[in-house]
């Protein structure tokens, strides 16, 4: 049997006028991520309350209009735990950190189902774990690319993460790296500001944008020299 489909109908207040669709949807469905609300714009899910389907995220909203918004029930697989070793630098009742290791992928996507951190979190933590994040990322708050070494800290229950993606969101929290990179910076420390999102050349990377994209600001800092190759950042 088919379930019901979840039709809401949202009235962005006047101030929302002129806005991109998908970030005013986003903010009236809070239970739903911007890029879950881009998707059902971009399938069809979305359309004038009187009027055709938007198909376009960057819709730009007008005064007084409605919009009706299908969320079909999410057919993501549940990941299943599985015993995958990990490195717990601090844990309580409300969060656990951990040392993710280089080449270890966060959560499970498209060609890796599975083998993810969030397996290794769910075998570890068992039914604590949040599931504010989605079925497919309970308890993270954020990411580090698959290469990456470094801590991670994910939410054990949904007071945790609803705190933690606050203090994200907020940019109240500072990270930290180290890094070695070809040549050696003009400047022994600095800040680089811009807009980050996918390249135009290559999807599969991002990129410093001329416009669009989320605002990033980096403060590096010269720790060694090695000569005019590289250097540890």
């Amino acid at each position: 049997m088919t379930p019901p489909e979840d039709r809401r109908i949202v009235a962005p207040p006047a101030g929302a006028a002129g806005g991109r669709l998908d970030r005013v949807l986003a903010d009236a469905l809070p239970d739903l991520s911007r890029t879950r609300v881009r998707r059902l714009i971009e399938t069809g899910s979305v359309s004038l309350g009187r009027g055709g389907t938007i198909e376009e995220p960057s819709y730009r909203v007008k005064p007084g209009q409605s919009f009706a918004v299908i969320v079909p029930e999410s057919a993501d697989p549940r990941p299943a735990g599985e015993p995958i070793p990990l490195t717990v630098v601090y844990e309580d009742e409300d969060l656990i950190v951990v040392d993710k290791k280089a080449g270890l992928v966060v959560h499970p996507a498209p060609g890796n189902p599975d083998g993810t951190l969030v397996n290794a979190l769910i075998a570890h933590c068992g039914a604590s774990l949040s599931g504010i994040g989605g079925v497919r990322r309970p308890g993270i708050v954020h990411r580090l690319d698959k290469e990456t070494s470094g801590l991670m800290v994910a939410a054990k229950n949904d007071r945790s993460h609803a705190a933690l993606a606050a203090q994200f969101k907020a940019r109240s929290i500072d990270r930290a790296y180290t890094a070695f990179a070809w040549g050696a910076p003009a400047r022994p420390s600095g800040e680089i500001e811009g807009n980050i999102g996918r390249s135009a050349r290559n999807r599969k990377k991002m990129a410093v944008l001329a416009s669009g994209g989320r605002p990033a600001l980096t403060r590096y800092r010269t720790v060694t020299r090695l000569g005019e190759a590289a250097s540890r950042l």
